[in-house]
């Protein structure tokens, strides 16, 4: 509250609720509760004048989840719940905590799902099923092992760029019992003088997505070097393209070779636009976007890790692997085991005698959740787990 950005939305909740009606809807407002140290007190006052502001646009909140660095006292939960004029018992507590994925079970012991059913009107006689989500905290917070990731991007001066693929290693290291050390480095400082000393320590190393050529020569160099010294490899989107650009000037022979992203006259544009797509004039019109199947490679590393050989990712990128070099790749050793059934794109590629070299066209860290890690990553942690314990 406050903000002029967030009007339009606090007007659809407002809009949102006289259509649905008391009953039908539920308004949670996120507070902040100051700790002033030099007084040794919390302050309400934050919570009041927001609760006002929501007000006067015409907003009654039904519940308020108070962000705190200290317990409330019940005095405090009163004094909220009087002058903001809510429930006591909707007043929860959110206290800090060392990692948001601890946030559900504090809100089920401030027992915010029973208020919400209250409010709806809804029977609470069952108890939330958390023993999937105990049962992930706890590997979370007791792991028998730890690996060393670089996650090498041009946009890592950014805290949530790759705010997914952050969460995805969280998701498949506790799967695997495996605290996973992410280190995040600009691919615009890696060259061929200083790639060994930058990866050093370095049990596996992702190349990430993004957009243009700047730092696409950092990541160039960092897969090359990932290639002939053997360390787990994952390229996403970019990343896989990067590979495929890195294999072509380095093991095919074609020096020159690139993306047409980047350099439009290359001779050998091993990633270029599809036929399909070259008489698009928006930008926005070339792009595949959304969910696409993908066939599978029996005995492929994507098929081990998926368990199946018919899979559904999703993809936001415009260029693609150049089918004109697929038979090329194939003698070389990088072999195309993931295609688009239905125009023959490929998907992700490998190189099998490598101990994990796995690149993919799409971004399967969207997928990932605490329930269900993406089997790639899960692969991914447990290659570097192999290489550190080997």
């Amino acid at each position: 509250m406050g903000d002029i950005e967030s009007l339009p939305y606090v007007e659809s909740v407002r809009q949102l609720k006289r259509q649905l009606g008391n009953d039908d809807s539920v308004v949670i407002h996120l507070t902040l509760i100051p700790y002033l140290a030099a007084a040794g007190e919390l302050k309400t006052k934050p919570t009041q004048h927001s609760v006002q502001k929501l007000l006067e646009a015409g907003v009654q909140p039904d519940i308020l989840v108070c962000r705190t660095e200290h317990k409330l006292s019940s005095d405090i939960r009163k004094k909220i719940s009087l002058f903001c004029n809510v429930n006591q018992n909707a007043v929860i507590e959110s206290i800090d905590v060392s990692t948001i994925y601890d946030v559900p079970l504090m809100m089920e012991r401030e027992k915010l799902d029973k208020v919400v059913l209250s409010k709806l009107r809804l029977p609470s006689s069952t108890d939330a099923d958390l023993e999937n989500w105990r049962d992930f905290l706890f590997k979370l917070k007791h792991p028998k092992s730890e690996v060393n990731i670089a996650l090498v991007g041009k946009y890592v001066e950014l805290q949530d760029a790759y705010k997914s693929i952050s969460e995805a290693f969280i998701h498949a290291g506790a799967m695997n019992e495996c605290k996973v050390n992410v280190t995040n480095i600009h691919s615009e400082n890696i060259n061929s003088d200083n790639v060994a000393e930058r990866l050093k320590g370095m049990d596996g190393v992702l190349v990430a997505p993004g957009f243009g050529d700047r730092g696409i020569e950092g990541k160039i160099t960092t897969i090359q070097y990932l290639r002939e010294n053997n360390i787990p490899f994952f390229g996403i989107c970019l990343g896989m393209q990067c590979a495929v650009i890195e294999f072509a000037r380095n093991v095919l022979g074609h020096k020159t070779a690139h993306s047409t992203e980047m350099n439009p006259k290359t001779k050998y544009p091993v990633i270029d636009l599809m036929e399909n797509q070259k008489n698009v004039k928006l930008k926005g019109g070339t792009m595949r976007l959304g969910a696409y199947k993908c066939q599978i490679k029996k005995g492929s590393r994507a098929a081990q890790a998926y368990g199946k050989l018919t899979i559904s990712e999703r993809h936001r990128h415009r260029f693609e692997f150049n089918n004109k070099f697929i038979k090329e790749y194939e003698k070389g050793g990088m072999i195309p085991v993931g295609t688009n059934p239905d125009t023959n794109l490929v998907e992700i590629v490998e190189i099998p005698d490598h101990p994990w070299f796995v690149g993919v066209q799409y971004h399967p860290e969207l997928k990932s959740t605490v329930d269900a890690p993406h089997p790639l990553f899960v692969r991914f942690i447990r290659a570097a787990m192999d290489k550190k314990s080997s």
